[in-house]
């Protein structure tokens, strides 16, 4: 997501789709599959920009629950996201044990500064809960799921709701390999003014459209502003986040700096490494269902 030195290859604005080493899915294995997808309703309309979403229900039994599927990659959004995630089986595993699942696209780095898609975020949220009764869920059991820069905005999203009586608050966030904090990235302090590709990319990504040349200490406080590691207080939900030892996109010291600032709040988190994993893994089906396993248990 963002480099540094030794992360040359990568930036926030360019990583490699996530999940493109995993196997996807037939077109004639379509009937086989554990949900009926309703694909591109519009939650909300932006500047006369309609967002999408696409709804995975469970062909068996379904059990009230849901998840928010936070779909962005790279602040990208785009529907080869989506396929990305489904490659991954998250949508055959959570709808095989009878969850419904909203994929929500909240706009991609174009158009949108993370802010802003961190405010689609939460209209997908709000939507979700205003057609709970429709689609038969409870709106006070839902979880949020993200990986990369979806975790990214799942977390925001979860940190900027930590008042209980929150419209946009969720009982549970799960998250793969996000990026939390935009000032220390992987062990290095940022230089924000600076001209490297880093520098830009941050910039970019929290900076209004036409603030180019705003001054170092706003960038700073916007910067604290979009790092969720930074915004940890008591009383959050429950979180669970996974990273490789070997991802070289997003260090997996962003995911321990988040860590211990849940830790420091009394926040619940279980934190799992996958040794030699890296952005992502051939095998991270495998871990969906560790999280399947734990979301089952807060929600349930």
């Amino acid at each position: 997501m963002l480099r540094l030195s030794r992360f040359r290859c990568v930036s926030a604005v360019t990583l490699c789709a996530l999940l493109l080493c995993v196997p996807g899915v037939r077109a004639d294995e379509s009937a086989e599959l554990p949900y009926h997808q309703q694909k591109n309703l519009v939650y909300a309309e932006v500047h006369g920009v309609g967002l999408l979403l696409d709804v995975f229900t469970p062909r068996s039994q379904p059990n009230g629950l849901a998840i928010v599927d936070v779909v962005s990659g790279a602040y990208h959004s785009d529907r080869g996201k989506l396929r990305d995630h489904k490659q991954a089986q998250m949508f055959d595993i959570f709808c095989s044990r009878g969850y419904t699942v909203f994929a929500i696209r909240p706009g991609s780095i174009a158009k949108f500064n993370g802010p802003e898609m961190l405010d689609n975020v939460n209209r997908g949220i709000l939507w979700v809960k205003e057609h709970a009764k429709e689609y038969q869920v409870d709106p006070h059991r839902l979880a949020m799921l993200g990986a990369s820069a979806g975790g990214h905005l799942a977390c925001m999203a979860a940190v900027s709701a930590a008042d209980a009586k929150s419209k946009t608050r969720v009982k549970a966030v799960a998250v793969f390999f996000p990026p939390t904090d935009l000032i220390n990235y992987g062990g290095f302090k940022i230089d924000i003014s600076g001209e490297d590709q880093l520098a830009q990319s941050i910039r970019r990504l929290i900076t209004p459209k036409g603030s180019e040349t705003i001054d170092v200490s706003r960038l700073d406080e916007l910067r604290t502003a979009f790092s969720p590691a930074r915004l940890v207080k008591p009383g959050l939900p429950p979180f669970l986040i996974i990273h490789g030892t070997a991802d070289f996109m997003v260090p997996i010291q962003q995911s321990r700096v988040m860590v211990a600032a849940l830790q420091k709040a009394e926040v619940p988190v279980k934190f799992i490494i996958k040794e030699g994993g890296g952005h992502p893994w051939p095998t991270i089906h495998e871990e969906v269902e560790q999280m399947a396993d734990w979301i089952d248990g807060q929600l349930k």
